[in-house]
């Protein structure tokens, strides 16, 4: 069933309110999606000279993990893509299997100068998912949509570790964070009808109902950061 309420919209036909009804009683909405955490004690130090960094996120479906970051301000790109596993089994239906070590996930390519690691990870763990639920979320169950963090650096690793433990000895979320962090693993680019999935389909009922309530916690927790127009994989050369 979760692969039926996942299936992109390739036909430009929406799937009827039976779905999105279907999708609402199968699993509600993330309940701490949106909450305001403080930001991280350790943070990357401000960059002295030019060049962009990127940063792999995994949290659930990577349509809405994407949708968000592509209203932050200072990300100049974010991909849909796959993380965890092998090049051969890097691809939709395969990794929907959940035995291929993958996770959607999400690259992102910012300017450091403009926002830091730790602000990504800050948005990452209050507006773009439920850090606290193993191996799904929402109505997608499976080792695929877990909330991992794929370091780029032993920098990153470092300073994801010490915001997941920063957060759970403050007990932030009333239950402890299932996010792994796993240095070292490849990104592969997901398939195109992915891309831009969230700009593109803005009333498939997934999107309208798990999907695009996270932009309004970005825009509420994230003023100052939030960006009205996207920036989209075609527009980024992705």
């Amino acid at each position: 069933m979760k692969r039926l309420l996942k299936r992109p919209v390739r036909s430009g036909l929406l799937p009827g309110l039976a779905l999105l009804l279907a999708i609402a009683a199968i699993a509600p909405a993330g309940a701490r999606e949106g909450l305001a955490i403080p930001p991280p004690t350790l943070d990357e130090p401000a960059p002295t000279g030019g060049g962009m960094a990127t940063a792999v996120f995994a949290g659930g479906c990577f349509w809405g993990v994407q949708g968000v970051f592509q209203h932050v301000r200072g990300v100049a790109n974010a991909v849909s893509g796959y993380a965890g596993g092998a090049a051969a089994t890097a691809h939709y239906e395969t990794v929907g299997a959940g035995d291929t070590g993958h996770a959607e996930a999400v690259q992102i390519t910012y300017d450091p100068r403009q926002i830091s690691y730790g602000k990504l990870l800050q948005i990452f763990f209050s507006a773009a998912h439920d850090p606290t639920q193993k191996n799904r979320q929402g109505p997608d169950v499976g080792p695929q949509y877990r909330s991992a963090v794929f370091a780029r650096t032993p920098e990153q690793a470092r300073l994801a570790s010490a915001y997941v433990k920063q957060l759970d000895d403050a007990r932030v979320y009333g239950a402890p964070l299932a996010t792994t962090i796993e240095p070292g693993k490849q990104f592969y680019p997901a398939e195109k009808y992915h891309q831009d999935y969230m700009t593109l389909n803005p009333r498939a009922p997934y999107i309208a109902y798990y999907d695009l309530p996270k932009l309004d916690h970005l825009k509420r927790l994230f003023p100052d950061l939030y960006r009205e127009k996207p920036t989209l994989t075609s527009q980024a050369g992705g």
